[in-house]
C-alpha cells in the first residue's frame, strides 16, 4: 500500500465518522386525521395501500424513517427527499389545499404514475422503494 493510501484510508474513516454528527430531523409533523386525503376524498383501498406502501414516506407526515435514515451522508439525501416530497404534495395537509391545487395534484399524480416519473431516478438507485 502506498503511502498517500495509508493516510488517505484513517482520514477518510474519521471523516465519516464525524459526518455522523449533522443530522437532520426525522421527527415526523402532527397528523391531524381530518385534513387526510381519506378524510376528503372516497379512495379506493387499492388505491390507498398504494399511498400508504409506496408514497406515504415522502408525501405524507407518515414516514416510516427506515434503520438507513440515521447513517449520513445517506439520512441528508432521504431527508432532503422527505422535505421537497411533503412541500410539494402531503396526503396528510390534504384537507388545507384549495379546491383548485387538489384537483390539479390529482392530475399530477395520475401522469407521473403513468409516466413513471415517481419516485424520481435520484431516490432510487440507492435507497429501496416499494412500489
Amino acid at each position: 500500500m502506498t503511502l498517500w493510501l495509508k493516510r488517505l484510508v484513517p482520514v477518510a474513516f474519521a471523516i465519516l465518522i464525524l459526518i455522523q454528527l449533522i443530522r437532520p430531523s426525522t421527527v415526523n409533523p402532527p397528523i391531524d386525521a381530518n385534513r387526510e386525503i381519506a378524510a376528503h376524498l372516497m379512495v379506493d383501498p387499492g388505491v390507498q395501500s398504494i399511498f400508504s406502501r409506496a408514497c406515504a414516506d415522502c408525501h405524507s407526515n407518515r414516514t416510516v424513517w427506515p434503520w438507513y435514515s440515521h447513517v449520513a451522508p445517506v439520512s441528508w439525501l432521504l431527508a432532503s427527499h422527505v422535505t421537497r416530497g411533503r412541500r410539494h404534495m402531503n396526503f396528510s395537509e390534504w384537507g388545507a389545499y384549495p379546491v383548485e391545487k387538489s384537483s390539479k395534484l390529482l392530475d399530477e399524480i395520475c401522469k407521473e404514475v403513468q409516466d413513471g416519473d415517481m419516485p424520481p431516478f435520484t431516490y432510487t438507485p440507492c435507497i429501496p422503494h416499494p412500489s
